[in-house]
């Protein structure tokens, strides 16, 4: 069965064929955690797809995040830096990653939660576009600025406020996308001061678990569904996604609303806010 929204992604020759497009912006959403060692900045700058600009999840977000990074900001700041960048209301905008699939779908939901649902993600990353000797230029565009409205959806987000409140409603199930050593709190984590563990009461589906590593792809629709239906994501209920810092989170949303499950938001703070909060219960071992 084929995706229900099938034009949140686009390939490689797609993004080729529109390279001298006007209507259509491409962007770098590349991210590396620290422990990488490996620098966004940087690699954007020795190769990009050309015409392509960094969009740089450290920079477009809340200039006073405590104690999560890189969380959104308000919609003032975010019309301001986007259309900095060159970005209209009119334009299709197109996030691809470095290697396959990893920060592109968080920059992705960021446009959609301010209000922006002309946005794609370019399946395969930067990676598959060497591989296939597409064009790659080191020279950075400096487009005009334009004009960009933004609204931000705050039914598209969730608080640890809500997140606390859920634990005893049930009403929503939160989805971690981490892997499943770090949701059973067996591994520690790498930031400072954030404790091991899982929200209480929350289910685990690893990103890892939808996406085809090697390709940097999505797996197929039926593949997707039955990922979902068996951790209880089956469309019943809204999905609270969440993951390290709000970047994977963002994985498995893309993942439910490419098989049309749209009812998700994302607990932007994820477990480098609730793991390092005093007062908030870290539970172990599987869900």
């Amino acid at each position: 069965m084929s995706y229900a929204n099938p034009d949140s992604l686009v390939d490689t020759a797609w993004v080729e064929d529109h390279l001298e497009d006007p209507a259509v912006r491409v962007f770098d959403g590349s991210y590396h955690l620290a422990a990488t060692g490996r620098d966004a900045k940087a690699e954007y700058a020795a190769a990009h797809i050309p015409g392509a600009l960094h969009f740089d999840i450290d920079t477009v977000c809340d200039p006073n995040p405590t104690p999560s990074p890189h969380m959104f900001p308000s919609a003032k700041d975010f019309a301001a830096a986007v259309g900095a960048m060159g970005i209209g209301n009119e334009h299709r905008v197109i996030v691809y990653d470095a290697d396959g699939l990893f920060c592109a779908p968080r920059v992705w939901w960021m446009f959609r939660v301010f209000g922006h649902e002309n946005v794609a993600v370019m399946a395969g990353g930067f990676h598959k576009w060497q591989a296939e000797g597409r064009p790659v230029t080191a020279e950075v565009p400096a487009p005009a600025p334009e004009n960009f409205d933004a609204t931000k959806d705050m039914n598209s987000l969730r608080s640890i406020e809500q997140i606390i409140a859920n634990i005893d409603s049930g009403a929503e199930l939160v989805l971690d996308a981490r892997a499943a050593n770090r949701f059973a709190g067996s591994e520690p984590e790498a930031r400072p001061g954030v404790e091991p563990g899982h929200i209480p009461g929350s289910a685990n589906l690893p990103y890892a678990e939808i996406v085809d590593l090697e390709n940097g792809s999505f797996r197929d629709a039926d593949t997707l569904r039955a990922a979902f239906d068996r951790v209880g994501a089956d469309g019943s209920r809204t999905v609270a996604t969440t993951c390290g810092s709000g970047v994977t989170a963002c994985i498995l949303g893309l993942g439910m609303h490419l098989i049309g499950r749209d009812n998700w938001t994302l607990y932007d703070g994820s477990w480098t806010e609730w793991g390092s909060h005093e007062d908030t219960v870290k539970a172990k071992g599987a869900e």
